[in-house]
């Protein structure tokens, strides 16, 4: 009676630590799996690129004369912004290709295998992040020759790419919410900028916040753009930056604490 009650609660401790083994291990071939498709299809991941790319040549010489950056050069103040929008438009491509893949049935085939439900959704926003690493590295490539510098040293300098990753990485998890609940990539496309472009253009991401009306510049200086693009200005360029990174941080944790839970629930009722 003794060895057999032992015998199953050793099988019961199995059972209860197996699923974070398998949770770990499905996210990485969740991950593998959207990594794969990127680079099948070429035609996603260079358009992926060539946006962010446009938005840094084109605010660059359109408007680098035109706005007055004290202390700074414009595409020094630019970059930092073009980031945090770049990252953001990877979060749009999250809802998209979760609204595709419920179209296309293989959200059903996944729900129908001994998998972590956590895991497709963990694996989708983990591939953005390496995605999101990718386009950064090229937009610094092309900031650099452009004018673009970091000038704080290498450490901030990495600081501030984990911050926009961070960022990205807790986007991710809003419009993975979003995708599941349009359940159309037309339609989560069209969400998704709806969301993304108001927030980008009345933060402080491509001119300084103080040439807003009043009535707005309290909303832009406080909203998460804001927050994340002054953190990551300070820490490439120089300045105070506690304050900025530690908001910053509370807005990447909340937006996590939120959507994380509603994704996976959303993905779980199907």
């Amino acid at each position: 009676m003794t060895t057999t009650t032992m015998t199953t609660a050793t099988a019961g401790s199995r059972l209860r630590r197996l699923p974070r083994t398998a949770a770990v291990t499905d996210t990485v071939v969740t991950m593998q799996r959207n990594l794969k498709r990127l680079v099948r299809t070429p035609q996603l991941l260079f358009f992926a690129t060539v946006q962010p790319v446009m938005f840094v040549l084109l605010f660059n010489y359109v408007f680098g004369n035109a706005i007055s950056v004290p202390g700074t050069s414009y595409v020094d103040y630019l970059l930092p912004g073009v980031f945090v929008q770049a990252v953001a438009f990877g979060g749009v491509n999250t809802a998209i290709g979760l609204a595709g893949d419920l179209d296309s049935g293989i959200i059903d085939r996944f729900r129908s295998l001994p998998m972590a439900r956590s895991a497709v959704l963990a694996g989708r926003t983990m591939a953005d992040v390496v995605r999101n690493l990718f386009v950064m590295l090229l937009m610094i490539g092309v900031g650099t020759l452009v004018g673009f510098r970091y000038h704080n040293g290498f450490v901030p300098a990495v600081a501030s790419v984990g911050l926009a990753l961070l960022f990205g990485f807790s986007l991710a998890w809003l419009f993975a919410f979003l995708g599941l609940t349009l359940r159309e990539a037309e339609t989560a496309q069209l969400a998704g900028l709806v969301i993304i472009f108001p927030l980008t253009f009345t933060s402080g991401a491509f001119a300084p916040t103080s040439a807003m009306p009043e009535w707005l510049q309290v909303f832009a200086r406080n909203q998460p753009f804001t927050h994340v693009v002054n953190a990551m200005r300070g820490l490439s360029q120089g300045g105070p930056v506690a304050h900025a990174v530690t908001l910053s941080l509370c807005w990447v944790v909340g937006i996590i604490a939120v959507f994380g839970p509603l994704a996976v629930h959303r993905y779980r009722r199907g």
